[in-house]
């Protein structure tokens, strides 16, 4: 009779330890999802955000739907100054930026966009490749993990009137984005009649003469239809367009290690896939552009080199004060080997 008891007895304890234990491990296993949100400005509708989608179609995949990648297109995180405190405060993880927010992030990234530096694909393609382990521990240093670094085109100058040297486009009231702050400074100590204006603006002060000018990617002036009134493209690179996609350290730490090398691999070839895309998308609008009445200034041998000796007649202007002087002379030590071996 005391062995049934006991038996019995035993048997409850060990149903109520099994109770306890499917009550624990049901939120144990349900914390075992990781969402991380990811805001982005580019819409939807253009490569890096099909690039995006499959970013996350493929590190759920990876992670046998551990980690769930939620993105937010077209901007509705809020403009990149809003991303990147939301980002500091963990209410979004990741975050796509162009050239303004990684600036706003590591204000030596800013450098790789000094006017005509560096001047063509190739040329950028060796900066990157020799100076992205650099920047990457940047970021990092500032609480940012690197996911992608890509190309979001070349800026370049697009005006009512034709403009093949600096000497032409110092007498054209040139438009900036208020928020490239150090771009406006750096093209105002060489001499240029800035004037800050939205990219919602553009047009409208394009019309009402406030501005003559802007220099944006050509992806950027089709998509808002700038060229319908800056009819004038120069070709010369003005700078290189930046984009990139970065998580805050919080979020990264959470992923299990063993899943990280898997989601580089991916984040690496998304990078390649949308510096192709991008690349194709460029010469698709200037094409498109051109059809429609785009005017496309080649400047001759004589003015390009103008271009190049008036920005170096600035440099003790530039370097060191807004752009970063260790940086700077890096780039141009690389480009310097890089132009000998050619």
């Amino acid at each position: 009779m005391k062995t049934v008891f006991c038996q019995k007895k035993y048997a409850a304890l060990l149903g109520v330890f099994l109770a306890f234990f499917v009550v624990q491990a049901v939120p144990v296993y349900a914390q075992r999802k990781i969402t991380i949100k990811l805001a982005s400005l580019i819409p939807e509708n253009t490569p890096w955000g099909a690039a995006i989608n499959r970013m996350a179609v493929e590190w759920a995949q990876a992670t046998n739907g551990e980690v769930e990648l939620i993105v937010y297109h077209n901007g509705v995180a809020g403009t990149e100054a809003d991303v990147l405190r939301k980002l500091n405060l963990n209410q979004i993880q990741a975050a796509v930026f162009t050239s303004i927010g990684l600036n706003s992030v590591t204000p030596e990234i800013m450098t790789i966009s000094y006017p005509l530096l560096i001047r063509n694909d190739a040329e950028l393609e060796v900066v990157l490749q020799k100076l992205r382990p650099e920047l990457d521990a940047r970021i990092e240093k500032n609480g940012f993990v690197t996911l992608a670094w890509a190309r979001a085109g070349w800026v370049k100058i697009f005006s009512k009137e034709r403009v093949v040297t600096p000497t032409e486009l110092r007498k054209q009231k040139l438009g900036t984005n208020p928020e490239e702050l150090g771009m406006l400074q750096a093209f105002k100590a060489m001499g240029f009649q800035m004037v800050p204006v939205d990219m919602n603006d553009v047009l409208v002060s394009l019309n009402g003469g406030m501005i003559d000018a802007v220099y944006q990617s050509p992806i950027s002036v089709a998509g808002y239809q700038i060229f319908g009134i800056a009819k004038n493209m120069s070709t010369v690179n003005l700078a290189p367009f930046m984009g990139g996609i970065i998580m805050n350290r919080t979020a990264w730490r959470r992923i299990p290690d063993r899943y990280k090398d898997s989601l580089m691999q991916i984040c690496k070839r998304i990078e390649k896939e949308i510096d192709g895309s991008i690349a194709v998308l460029e010469a698709d609008a200037i094409k498109t552009m051109s059809q429609y009445g785009l005017i496309i200034n080649a400047p001759s041998p004589a003015e390009e080199a103008e271009w190049y000796r008036d920005m170096d007649q600035h440099e003790n202007e530039l370097v060191g004060h807004i752009f970063n002087r260790e940086i700077y002379m890096k780039i141009k030590d690389i480009l310097t080997e890089y132009r000998k071996a050619r």
